[in-house]
């Protein structure tokens, strides 16, 4: 299954996509998909991002991978939904994308065993870890201005039950800048698995129902600027799109 969290007729709905490509709100009501307005499609407590995933986007930034999962929290104000508009902050000179797997959690999770991971999951959602490049400066201090302005994680645009989306270890996950392959991937190369991760992060840090955990982005991100127009694919979870305005504009 499919569903999405929209705006329809001045109202909140959950709606699900049918037949590949209709819009179904709880009441069976169909909705044009050009003609909502979508929400990120859960509602976390917590985001919990990881730096350095994937081999070679550690190499192109000129970074080792390192053994244990890099942690990182991404704060809510940065949610948007599918074709929303990310803010391109006044200060930055190099913003860039991330194209992430996001796994969304099902219900409270402390200590859990990688053996019994797929137990916690709700589903699996595409994820765009915005960055501005020009604030980190220090690999061993945490990102938090350069990864927690507003508007900078889009979500979206369904979450996908897990028989739908599939195998989630081999995944191809490619992003586009007006129309151009700027990134690509697959999800076989994640150094610190689904599993693992999530037996990490429960070791010290309860999750609850909907928080979302992003894992990581492989070697591709290139700068972007305001009226850049982004999507991501990530194997069938669909395709989020969202455009860059400049501060003020938007």
């Amino acid at each position: 299954m499919k569903s999405a969290r929209i705006i329809a007729g001045g109202r909140q709905i959950i709606a699900s996509l049918i037949e590949g490509n209709r819009l179904v709100g709880p009441d069976g009501t169909n909705y044009a998909q050009d003609k909502v307005v979508w929400l990120p499609p859960v509602s976390p407590s917590k985001i919990v991002g990881l730096v350095l995933n994937y081999s070679d986007h550690a190499g192109e930034l000129g970074l080792a991978p390192s053994q244990e999962p890099v942690l990182l929290l991404k704060p809510p104000n940065t949610l948007i939904g599918h074709l929303g508009k990310i803010i391109y902050p006044k200060e930055a000179t190099y913003m860039h994308y991330e194209a992430e797997l996001a796994v969304v959690i099902s219900r409270q999770a402390r200590r859990i065993a990688r053996e019994r991971a797929s137990d916690y999951i709700l589903g699996y959602t595409i994820a765009n870890d915005v960055t501005v490049r020009d604030f980190i400066t220090n690999t061993f201090r945490p990102p938090v201005r350069a990864k927690g302005f507003d508007t900078f994680l889009p979500l979206g645009p369904f979450v996908v039950s897990q028989d739908e989306a599939g195998n989630v270890s081999n995944l191809q996950i490619k992003t586009l800048v007006n129309g151009e392959i700027r990134q690509e991937g697959n999800t076989r190369d994640m150094i610190h698995s689904i599993p693992e991760l999530m037996e990490y992060i429960t070791s010290f840090m309860t999750l609850e129902r909907e928080d979302v955990i992003l894992t990581g982005t492989p070697k591709g991100i290139s700068k972007v600027g305001p009226g850049d127009r982004i999507q991501i694919s990530i194997g069938n979870l669909g395709i989020l799109e969202n455009t860059i305005v400049a501060e003020g504009q938007d």
